[in-house]
């Protein structure tokens, strides 16, 4: 399995963001026993956005377990960029 890198890039409508932030967290908590390794806002970006990084056999894989997102489904995310990322150095090489 690879690791796989996804910056969501949010919308600026923040009262939209905050009614579905709910529904968003808990779908992502029931990703945990599955392919999500972490997730989370990304500090001092110019636009709200956040770093979610996955395991799976491929983008195809990760784009299809992200599909069903709250934030994805209400059109809240702006870009979804995903990228294979190999990690060579740290906890994430070890395993």
């Amino acid at each position: 399995m690879a690791f796989f890198a996804v910056r969501y890039t949010y919308t600026d409508d923040t009262a939209g963001l905050d009614r579905v932030r709910p529904s968003h967290r808990s779908f992502l908590a029931s990703l945990t026993d599955g392919p999500l390794v972490a997730s989370g806002p990304l500090a001092g970006a110019d636009q709200p956005s956040a770093l979610l990084l996955l395991r799976a056999e491929s983008a195809a894989e990760v784009t299809g377990a992200l599909d069903p997102d709250p934030f994805w489904e209400a059109g809240l995310i702006a870009e979804r960029a995903v990228e294979e990322w190999n990690p060579i150095i740290g906890i994430f090489a070890e395993n």
